[in-house]
């Protein structure tokens, strides 16, 4: 995954600053968020990532082996979240 791809997957989660906190989970980014109405799960799909969910205010996006890898990039380039 490249780092625009990863630009578009905070983009359609609704910006970084919807982004309340991120954690990393096997094959999965957990994200808690602000506003769920600002995201757009059409987005969310390949070839970009794997799918997402949406449940109330926690979205979890299928990302794959490199979750970690992935969560670790976000909060280096967006800050800790």
């Amino acid at each position: 995954m490249t780092q625009d791809n990863l630009s578009r997957i905070v983009d359609a989660l609704g910006g970084v600053a919807n982004i309340r906190t991120v954690e990393p989970c096997v094959t999965r980014m957990r994200f808690e968020l602000a506003d769920p109405s600002l995201v757009s799960l059409d987005a969310l799909r390949p070839p970009l990532c794997f799918g997402a969910t949406l449940v109330g205010t926690a979205c979890q996006v299928i990302v794959g082996p490199r979750a970690e890898i992935l969560t670790d990039e976000l909060r280096e380039r967006f800050g800790e979240r």
